[in-house]
């Protein structure tokens, strides 16, 4: 088994169960080999849980063998006593654990770190030595064993009760398990492997057999799965109609007037009254004649301006339509107001299947309220421009053809945008016709349910508010005291958008300057929390000395790339680090969205296809369950959600402790790092990773035009889509119905790559290595420019073009990256006008 010799013997790896050895619910199963007592030649080990149910994961095992021989490998699993093993034992007192070959007298070092890469412990073994993971070792845990005839790194996890298996790895082979049986007096053993939703196997293995187990395909625990809670679908068919949900927000102006620059910022007190529940119910659809148009307010409207218009003109202004009318008041409900309609005056016939609807619904609030209040802030707003296809139900993006004013067109009429162009599937945006640039990753999803809109707003006041101090980063909005003080004592910045300005890519500063809008993950050279300033260098400090700072200390530039020198100050310099530039944030929630078991089938982890592409996923702990998840989020894929990404920033980066991630940043050497606990409610948090979750991606841009096509074939050629893969579907399981069955074009696999020494860091992080970097998505990514104010890719920001982030791709990528070097001049600018339309 990977050069292991027969003479060898082994050491033993146990959890202390603390007492609690008749309680066991799994076990910990390793690249191992178990040696049997006489008796024990014939036990088949069934993995489950006290109710007899699969424990989820990679449920392989092996018993066979005798004492003395060494030459027996596999893993050990046991289930619950007595309801999964068959002994002539009926209780199991003790666990026999995976077990490390060592040859008599051998010496080793084995360390165990956690999943942020914190040392649990570091013994030196030999042969007989026993090692005890206690109940306090809880989560997902990486071992490595290292000696000098043995390098073993496995991983598992501890959930307090019991221990099960993660995943395993060999210094040769990192995903095969091989079992060799070669003991006397033993007929046979027993190979089990279970996969949940399949029946056990069980393998019963004759003297002599050689049986390979792949581990390749890991059993994650899924975030969302048939047990999840469900949010109401915004689209619902009846058998008399198709009714389409969605929220709206309040807009200064109109979605094509690019002379005002007013239609997608977001004006003083957003959250307030100003978001609103529309619903189209639509009876053509089912054979009926009209069309019913509802919304409700949160304030009530001005009698004479309760607007809807639909069907887009386009004669007077970009903003006039053919059917104006003044909403009607539901008398029993005065913020719900409606129209019904079955005329299309665009074509002068009633209204059928496929006719294109544009509507804008306005909201003119009145200014005093129902009980008399009155309104803060302004009173009169438009509305989002959405696009209905008449009988198909659920809204579409849409682009304008022909040119205002020119009646020989059709004066920038609405037609659907082609469905591939649909970047982030239904939560797509409409392109921008009025010239604000730097708002495209404002938006909300187009499809928004009708529960979320202010959920949105109210997330997006959190995103937008210093915790230092209260004040909103938009002129006009008062303080939010509640969140005043809440940041440090150590901390990165004061607010969200400090990093995620306009929630795009980051920009590196002027050379000399600090870096603002950077994360720098500091450690020792195996991954271990620095002990005077702990996981990430803090270098604010509100009262007494910061831990330190880093600044851009200049460039070195190697035949046209340049990498970054960063300059370090204070009572300790890290020697290893990693630098990383802050991210666009658009389409978080959708990757969120993404099966495990389609980024499991992506994973190649020993390119068993040879096409030299190896993606492996990243297994990282969830925070509050212990349950071991796949990593979608950062440079590294280090975090599994949403919530995981958005509570560790608040914790590290701003220094808001909250109930995901309680404890502050702290080495063991610092004593004046906070207090624990949360800091911010669970209602703000939630509104926090709800907006973040539910930002709407922007459309592709020019996707018919044919050097675009002809870029998106060369992008495949040239290999790049074997990483950055362009279609993905989203699960049927996300709680948001906004995410749900959703077919996106993130171009990416979420999956870990080596990506050669260029591009690596001295910082390993959790299970992923300096030069492994997470697919970053490509969405979007030709947004850059007009929303940061300027172009920075990779995860320090060092490329200024997409021409230098492609140069930069190396080792998995390197094969790619000498093909777009080879192309002619023509090719090259088709493949960058194609990322350049994303």
């Amino acid at each position: 088994m990977g050069g292991i010799q027969p003479s060898r013997a082994w050491v033993r790896l146990y959890r202390n169960s603390r007492g609690h050895s008749t309680k066991i619910l799994s076990a910990v199963c390793f690249f191992a080999a178990i040696a049997i007592e006489p008796g024990w030649s014939d036990i088949t080990i069934r993995i489950q849980d006290a109710q007899s149910n699969p424990i989820q994961g990679v449920s392989c095992g092996q018993m066979g063998g005798v004492p003395g021989v060494s030459d027996a490998a596999g893993i050990l699993v046991l289930g619950n006593p007595g309801s999964g093993i068959n002994s002539p034992s009926p209780k199991v007192e003790a666990l026999r654990f995976s077990q490390i070959p060592l040859a008599p007298g051998e010496r080793a070092t084995l360390t165990a770190t956690d999943i942020l890469g914190r040392k649990v412990m570091q013994n030196p073994i030999t042969l007989g030595d026993r090692v005890e993971f206690s109940r306090e070792h809880k989560g997902v845990h990486f071992v490595s064993v290292v000696g000098q005839g043995i390098s073993i790194r496995s991983r598992f996890a501890n959930v307090g009760d019991g221990v099960f298996f993660e995943g395993v790895a060999h210094e040769k082979n990192p995903s095969k398990h091989i079992a060799k049986v070669g003991a006397s007096g033993v007929t046979d053993v027993s190979i089990v492997c279970s996969k949940p939703g399949l029946p056990t196997q069980v393998y019963r293995v004759a003297q002599g057999a050689t049986v390979t187990i792949d581990f390749s395909k890991l059993t994650l625990v899924p975030l969302f799965d048939g047990t999840t809670q469900l949010e109401p679908e915004t689209i619902v068919e009846t058998p008399t109609a198709v009714i389409t949900r969605f929220s709206d927000r309040a807009r200064d102006r109109h979605a094509r007037e690019d002379e005002f620059k007013a239609y997608d910022h977001y004006l003083t007190f957003y959250w307030e009254n100003r978001t609103a529940i529309i619903q189209i119910t639509d009876e053509v659809a089912k054979g009926g004649k009209k069309i019913r148009i509802d919304q409700w307010t949160l304030w009530p409207l001005d009698e004479k301006a309760r607007e809807f218009r639909a069907f887009y003109r386009g004669i007077g202004t970009v903003a006039e339509y053919h059917h104006n009318v003044n909403m009607q008041v539901n008398p029993a409900d005065p913020l719900h107001y409606f129209t019904e309609f079955s005329h299309n005056p665009k074509t002068g016939r009633a209204i059928q299947v496929g006719d294109r609807m544009e509507i804008e619904v306005s909201q003119f609030l009145d200014k005093r309220g129902l009980k008399g209040d009155t309104l803060v802030g302004r009173d009169n707003y438009y509305g989002t421009t959405y696009l209905y296809r008449v009988g198909k139900g659920g809204l579409v993006p849409w682009e304008a053809r022909g040119v205002f004013g020119d009646a020989s067109t059709e004066r920038e009429d609405s037609y659907p945008i082609p469905e591939e162009a649909w970047l982030g599937g239904r939560t797509t945006i409409h392109q921008q016709y009025t010239d604000e640039p730097d708002d495209m990753f404002l938006q909300m999803a187009t499809n928004l349910a009708p529960q979320n809109g202010q959920v949105f707003v109210h997330g997006r006041r959190v995103h937008h508010t210093s915790f230092v101090d209260g004040s909103h980063d938009e002129p006009g909005n008062p303080v939010w005291s509640e969140h005043s003080g809440k940041a440090g004592p150590n901390y990165m910045n004061i607010s969200c958008t400090s990093c995620h300005h306009k929630n795009g890519r980051a920009l590196p500063p002027v050379v000399g300057d600090a870096l603002r809008q950077y994360v720098v993950r500091v450690g020792t050279a195996d991954g271990q929390p620095l002990p005077k300033l702990g996981s990430m260098l803090q270098p604010l400090r509100i009262g007494g000395s910061a831990e330190g700072s880093v600044t851009l200390d200049g460039w070195t530039e190697t035949n046209g790339l340049r990498k970054p020198n960063f300059a370090f100050a204070g009572a300790a310099i890290p020697i290893h680090y990693s630098a990383r530039i802050a991210p666009q944030l658009v389409g978080m929630g959708l990757l969120e969205a993404v099966s495990e078991a389609t980024i499991q089938a992506l994973a190649d982890p020993d390119d068993a296809d040879k096409d030299g592409i190896s993606g492996r996923m990243n297994i990282v702990m969830d925070a509050v369950t212990g349950q071991p998840r796949l990593g979608r989020f950062g440079w590294k894929a280090g975090k599994p959600s949403v919530a995981h990404q958005v509570a560790a920033a608040l914790n590290t980066d701003i220094g808001v402790m909250n109930s995901i991630f309680p404890t502050p940043d702290c080495g063991s050497e610092q004593t004046d790092c906070g207090p624990t606990g949360s800091e911010i409610s669970d209602a703000n948090l939630q509104n926090l990773i709800d907006y973040i979750a539910l930002l709407g991606v922007r459309a592709q841009r020019n996707a018919k035009d044919p050097v675009v096509e002809q870029g998106k074939t060369l992008f495949t050629s040239a290999g790049c889509a074997a990483c950055h893969i362009p279609t993905l579907t989203t699960s049927p399981y996300h709680p948001k119905a906004e995410l749900r069955n959703q077919t996106i074009h993130p171009y990416t696999d979420l999956l870990l790559h080596d990506m050669g020494p260029g591009l690596a860091d001295n910082l390993p992080e959790g299970g992923a290595s300096g030069s492994e970097w997470r697919t970053a998505p490509l969405w979007n990514i030709g947004l850059t420019a007009g929303v940061s104010g300027g172009e920075a890719y990779l995860h320090d920001g060092r490329a200024r073009t997409l021409t230098e982030a492609i140069l930069w791709h190396g080792g998995e990528a390197e094969p790619a990256m000498k093909r777009f070097k080879a192309m002619s001049a023509g090719e090259t600018t088709a493949l960058l006008k194609f990322l350049k339309s994303l």
